[in-house]
């Protein structure tokens, strides 16, 4: 019982001081945009050393509705899977007086996938724009069975979707016939039910389906996404991924940012199944 009784005090000031803390306010940040990064963010803010004092709010929406939300000043940190545009950046000059900052937050290899049970092994960039620009239409012609092939895209708001239009596509219209999946889960969910199935996304999402190896050209070995292949530029569907802001980052933002892009932040990366930023 004198035990207890010594001990009443201690325990009263740690429910104390335990109180106290929780009543402290947080600094809250905001971070939208990227489907793509949402799994790493979050990860990110998970681990992030300075979590107790910060408060997260993480969104997706897609890399252009978050660039939207920063040029509204709705959020304090635009995750996003493209670059930002020219008129984006004249649109943040002219509310902000700032063009905005850019910081490479990791590097992402944009994988093909189809169902688990379809036999195709690789295919080429050519045969890839092929099939989503509509000029392929059955497995048969790359190598498959004598099925249909069914598109999965993502939406026109997507940095995925501009990304691979661009780079993939040559910026040539996706086949009218493409189904418009509101992110890369629904995506890959949908492929995963589907034998005839394929789409496209972060290489971080491929559960429950098969990514395929990409070749650049006929002549060419097909490779999958992986460190080495992103790094020394051989996987041919790879790119950065991008925090955007409308001013210079300060206080807890600041520190968070800056232990994104070190060491310990680029492991988070690696965990996820992501890419680190490649170091010079």
């Amino acid at each position: 019982m004198k035990f207890f009784q010594r001990l009443a005090p201690f325990t009263a000031t740690f429910l104390l001081l335990t109180l106290v803390a929780l009543a402290l306010p947080k600094d809250r940040i905001t971070i939208k945009g990227s489907d793509t990064m949402v799994i790493l963010v979050q990860r990110w803010t998970e681990m992030f050393p300075g979590k107790a004092a910060t408060e997260f709010q993480v969104t997706g929406g897609g890399s252009g509705t978050g660039i939207a939300a920063l040029i509204n000043g709705t959020t304090d940190i635009c995750s996003s899977s493209r670059p930002i545009k020219k008129d984006e950046v004249a649109q943040l000059e002219k509310k902000f007086g700032y063009k905005g900052l850019e910081i490479r937050v990791a590097m992402d290899g944009l994988a093909i996938y189809v169902h688990k049970s379809n036999p195709v092994k690789q295919l080429t960039m050519a045969q890839v724009k092929d099939i989503f620009t509509g000029k392929v239409t059955n497995w048969k012609d790359v190598g498959g069975p004598n099925k249909p092939i069914l598109l999965y895209s993502r939406e026109n708001n997507s940095g995925t979707y501009e990304f691979f239009k661009e780079h993939v596509l040559n910026k040539q219209d996706f086949a009218a016939s493409a189904q418009h999946m509101a992110g890369t889960a629904a995506l890959i969910n949908a492929i995963s039910k589907d034998p005839n199935g394929i789409g496209f996304g972060g290489a971080a999402y491929a559960k429950n389906v098969k990514p395929i190896p990409i070749a650049k050209d006929a002549s060419s070995k097909a490779v999958s996404a992986t460190v080495a292949t992103i790094h020394s530029g051989e996987y041919p569907i790879s790119r950065f991924l991008y925090f955007y802001l409308n001013r210079k980052p300060d206080g807890n933002v600041k520190k968070f940012i800056d232990w994104v892009i070190s060491a310990s932040g680029q492991k988070v990366v690696s965990e996820v199944g992501y890419y680190p930023i490649k170091k010079k």
